[in-house]
């Protein structure tokens, strides 16, 4: 595992709409892994390596660029900016942390909360709500106003740390599948098929850039590559059919947004035995990803998802295991170099 590469995507700040930061980032990689690099209205990149036969059919690869954030309503006179939630918030891990705010110039704020032994018994039993909170500035209310507007956006800052077994950040989701996608296509040898290695933007807030580029692309085929629920961490249960860290790249078979093609997950199945690549199958009622959209996009596509499984997701700790994304890498890569099989006459 590349950990420069895939710190740099999780350090960058890079909310749903404001993908710039990491855009740059994927830019410059694809760029070395491509034949060319286009981009969209969306914001989207993607990279395209063409095929010897332009009749061979087209591979869509997606992941996310965006992380969940924050978008600014109004600063107050005291300097304590409101915010709506950009994606899905759980309003208690956002207390007590520090955030960048990307105004006229880039400020760091805190969401702080009222001293413990100030609060009345209501108070400490009662669960945070988004609207509660506000970003300290830490500055006069008229300097605050100067350097921050409405619709401005903020994330967390976090670095991503190795810890124990595991590496630890507040934006796994979605940019280990960004490492994933482009260190699959380095791995890669020869496609029969034209690929496409697609950033998507604004996946957060309703899987959006990824409809637009797959309607552009127009794949044949196409596998999103996303972060899934780990179900090993504390409250999970011991037994079950669960998705477990150290065991593999999470096969995606079904959740809330889509059901994979059953073709393409036996083939990933199938890529995997052949290739000794540990692996696992991921099956829930929950969640989403760009599967959703690209799925149901124009004519419609052979889709489904690689995920890497990751703990606390939503978090500033959401945490993988280095095993399961070097092994989501390798299928990938196989899927590159196979996807043709599950074309007509291959």
């Amino acid at each position: 595992m590349d950990v420069v590469l895939l710190r740099a995507l999780a350090d960058a700040s890079g909310p749903s709409g404001h993908e710039d930061r990491v855009r740059a980032i994927v830019l410059q990689q694809l760029a070395g892994l491509t034949d060319r690099v286009d981009t969209d209205p969306m914001g989207c990149v993607d990279g395209v390596r063409t095929a010897p036969d332009v009749s061979a059919g087209r591979l869509m690869l997606a992941a996310h660029m965006d992380e969940i954030g924050l978008m600014i309503t109004h600063v107050d006179d005291r300097g304590f900016a409101k915010f709506i939630p950009l994606g899905g918030w759980d309003a208690k891990t956002l207390v007590d942390q520090r955030v960048l705010v990307q105004g006229r110039e880039d400020l760091v704020g805190i969401v702080g909360t009222t001293a413990v032994h100030l609060m009345d018994e209501a108070a400490r039993t009662r669960a945070p709500k988004i609207e509660d909170l506000a970003i300290d500035l830490c500055m006069d209310g008229e300097r605050a106003k100067s350097l921050v507007r409405p619709g401005d956006v903020a994330t967390r800052i976090r670095e991503l740390a190795e810890v124990g077994d595991l590496v630890t950040g507040k934006a796994l989701d979605n940019r280990v599948g960004v490492y994933v996608m482009i260190e699959g296509l380095r791995a890669a040898g020869q496609s029969r098929m034209e690929v496409h290695a697609t950033a998507t933007s604004q996946e957060e807030v309703g899987l959006r850039g990824a409809r637009i580029a797959a309607h552009r692309i127009a794949p044949h085929i196409a596998v999103a590559i996303d972060t899934c629920p780990a179900d090993d961490g504390p409250g999970t249960p011991k037994d079950g059919p669960t998705t477990r860290l150290g065991r593999g790249a999470a096969i995606r078979v079904m959740d809330a947004s889509a059901i994979g093609h059953a073709g393409l997950v036996d083939l990933l199945v199938d890529l995997a035995n052949e290739r000794d690549i540990p692996h696992q199958l991921h099956v829930s009622g929950r969640g989403g990803t760009d599967t959703q959209s690209i799925q149901l996009s124009g004519q419609g596509a052979i889709a489904g998802c690689i995920s890497i499984p990751t703990r606390y997701v939503h978090t500033a700790v959401e945490a993988c295991h280095p095993d399961d994304i070097d092994a989501a890498v390798a299928l990938t890569a196989a899927l590159i170099e196979e996807a043709h099989r599950l074309l007509p006459g291959n």
